[in-house]
């Protein structure tokens, strides 16, 4: 038996979370350089705010309808989440955190103890009372059973942001009406081959012969049929799967024309890609560097463009990882274009200690290489203070746009909440 928790409009349950102020007024989260709209509260998707609508679209019913606007806070985000998934591992024998806002839980033996829909309601409780934030639980004998448990519970305030699906009597009442892009893992063209073999709801689907449907589709929507009908097969995962690469890149807020701040730019992907690296406890062997222009804006030229370096040696330290970049940096950079965005990839990785070297491999050494990332990642996670490379400048004028951006209520001392 499973359980999806999924925390409700959580950008914007965030932002309203020190602001008790906006409990009622209609809020979005817009994305990197303030683009886009990427999360809305209850409020606004009620006037009919879309996700992904340009901010500029909507600015008349910003002032009409007094809708406030956050730029992204990915630091308060993510530690609302731990947050969140540490209540979530304090009430359930395991947790596989799915993504920053939702997780799956085993409820193995918990019905022995006590009503799942009791223990739903006692966990969206707690994680409120805990962490301010709501979530809807749906509760079911498969992940994708759970996942549309979870649809329901918030689709219908009758119950009370909990479904239970134990019963098949209940799953195919529910899935009789659901269109069956409210499946997870049917997406949009799956959704429109199957519609066009009249397969139009979830009860449809899960009705299908499962050969019928591997030989037609994939064992993967085979898979999901037969999860439809009560058969588990996806296994919780309590730990994440390792990366298999790394990618650090943003829209700069202001187009870049020289190389210097391009140089800055991809110094500072660097960085973050190998800090990154080292918390997966993995060394990369193939750096890629990519840049390119606007390729929507007819008046302008395009241009874009990538170099994959392949190092002797997996690394994960960060000066190794910086002269990497620049040289590739260099190999693709064109002068007399306006830059909108460029960043880092790493791949290929290796846990430390396991690549074996080419007999006439001759590889850069640096001494002291992991005692000083060690120290560095250190500084940074108990907050004593912040170390940069000096090649990633100072002033950054390129960064990204984030004007409506609140405070880091959790994460940074100076920004903690007063009460008076």
């Amino acid at each position: 038996m499973f359980a999806l928790v999924d925390c409700n409009n959580f950008y914007a349950s965030c932002e309203k979370l020190f602001r008790p102020d906006l409990k009622h007024v209609p809020v979005v989260v817009l994305s990197n350089n303030d683009g886009c709209v990427v999360a809305r509260s209850r409020e606004a998707k009620a006037l009919g705010i879309k996700m992904g609508v340009p901010m500029f679209q909507i600015r008349d019913a910003i002032r009409q309808h007094g809708i406030v606007c956050f730029s992204s806070n990915y630091a308060l985000y993510a530690d609302i989440s731990q947050r969140v998934m540490s209540t979530l591992e304090a009430l359930a024998p395991q947790v596989e955190v799915y993504s920053i806002d939702e997780a799956f839980l085993d409820l193995t033996g918990v019905d022995a103890c006590m009503a799942l829909d009791a223990f739903g309601l006692q966990v969206r409780q707690q994680v409120y009372q805990w962490t301010g934030i709501t979530v809807c639980v749906g509760i079911a004998p498969t992940k994708t059973l759970a996942k549309l448990a979870n649809h329901a519970a918030k689709s219908y305030p009758a119950t009370g942001g909990v479904v239970d699906l134990t019963s098949p009597v209940r799953q195919r009442k529910l899935m009789a009406l659901l269109p069956v892009n409210e499946v997870w893992g049917i997406g949009r063209k799956l959704t429109q081959r199957l519609e066009a073999l009249g397969i139009k709801t979830v009860l449809q689907l899960a009705d299908a012969d499962p050969q019928w449907i591997k030989r037609n589709f994939s064992v993967v929507v085979e898979r999901t049929v037969r999860e439809l009908n009560g058969q588990s097969c996806l296994d919780l995962e309590p730990e994440a799967p390792a990366k298999q690469q790394i990618i650090c890149s943003r829209s700069f807020g202001e187009r870049i024309t020289d190389f210097q701040s391009m140089r800055e730019a991809i110094s500072l992907y660097a960085t973050r890609g190998a800090e990154k690296l080292r918390a997966e406890n993995r060394r990369a062997k193939l750096i890629s560097v990519f840049i390119r222009t606007n390729p929507h804006n007819p008046r302008e030229p395009f241009y874009s463009n990538a170099a994959n370096i392949d190092l002797i040696e997996p690394s994960d330290d960060t000066r190794r990882l910086l002269e990497v970049a620049h040289t590739g940096l260099k190999a693709i950079w064109k002068d007399g274009y306006r830059y909108m965005k460029g960043g880092i990839v790493l791949s290929d990785f290796y846990a430390p200690g396991t690549y074996q070297q080419q007999l006439f491999d001759d590889a850069p050494q640096k001494p002291h290489s992991q005692k000083l990332m060690d120290s560095l990642d250190q500084i940074h996670k108990r907050g004593l203070g912040k170390l940069f490379f000096a090649a990633q400048g100072t002033r950054q004028g390129w960064s990204m746009k984030r004007e409506l951006l609140s405070p880091a209520y959790t994460t940074r001392w100076s920004d903690l909440p007063r009460v008076s």
